[in-house]
């Protein structure tokens, strides 16, 4: 089987909802976890997700991987992931298609790639090894970006689409990310979205950004704009119903406003689907969250 079950509709883990998602049980399907905070054995993180993985499914999601980078890999880093693994048993693993360091340095942010052969077959190189340590696909999640590089031949998509194919890998898409890059470097997010193939879309993240203008910054500190749904019931168009989840890194509300706007992700998931026609094409930054 190339992909595991869809687990529904989640919400990423946040420290802050920890003893609310355990009193209250609420209507969530599954969790995505950030696997960097539950890396070091014991402590009180690693006592609630044990807690919190004995009621919902989990996925492991990091930032750390640095995939793209031609830096060694981290494989003390990769030995940590997969411990956890072993210990929480999730659905599947995703990190970022990017780079995050090099020559020891971590810049603590998702970096993109130049869009080359050479770039391509590294990276796939790299995400074999790391599929072979860890004994299982992984995911990969396109990211927002703001700077181009003028030795790119091929779209992002397209590099997207190679690397899953070649390295044999699955894609966590964040619809947000191809929104906001789609604004910022002007291309068309819908032929983004049908260029990818289905059969290795297993996770969509949903998120917000802040709009500048002229151009967008992927912050997930806001709720999901009006563009990004639009963008999204295109995606469930093309793909069908694919694990969901909204991401929330800054400005956290609380647990039940997540849980409406959840909701909202499974409504609008649900209509097109029975609606069976294609979704409009999203809006500009215009419309966008601020």
């Amino acid at each position: 089987m190339l992909k595991p079950p869809a687990l529904g509709f989640g919400l990423g883990l946040r420290v802050d909802h920890y003893e609310a998602i355990l009193a209250d049980r609420p209507p969530i399907d599954w969790f995505e976890v950030l696997t960097e905070n539950y890396l070091v054995p014991g402590g009180k993180p690693l006592h609630y997700l044990m807690r919190i993985r004995e009621r919902y499914p989990l996925a492991m999601h990091g930032v750390s991987m640095s995939i793209g980078s031609t830096a060694p890999l981290d494989r003390e880093y990769l030995r940590q992931v997969k411990a956890l693994a072993q210990r929480v048993e999730p659905a599947w693993i995703s990190d970022h298609l990017c780079w995050t360091g090099v020559a020891g340095r971590n810049t603590h942010d998702l970096l993109p790639l130049p869009y080359t052969e050479e770039a391509l077959a590294h990276v796939v190189e790299r995400v074999r090894a790391v599929q072979e340590l860890l004994g299982r696909r992984i995911l990969l999640e396109n990211v927002s970006s703001y700077v181009a590089f003028r030795d790119s031949r091929l779209t992002e998509w397209e590099f997207l689409r190679e690397v899953a194919a070649r390295a044999d890998c699955l894609i966590l898409l964040d619809v947000n990310n191809i929104y906001v890059s789609a604004v910022n470097h002007e291309f068309d997010a819908l032929e983004y979205l049908h260029a990818i193939p289905a059969e290795r879309v297993q996770q969509i993240h949903l998120a917000g950004h802040e709009n500048h203008g002229d151009y967008l910054v992927d912050t997930h500190d806001h709720p999901v704009p009006d563009p990004v749904w639009e963008l999204y019931a295109a995606a469930v168009k093309r793909f069908g119903a694919v694990s969901t989840m909204i991401e929330r890194d800054d400005h956290i509300p609380p647990l039940a406003e997540l849980c409406a706007e959840l909701a909202q992700a499974r409504a609008l998931c649900a209509r097109t689907l029975a609606a069976g026609d294609g979704a409009q094409r999203p809006r500009r930054a215009a419309a966008a969250g601020s």
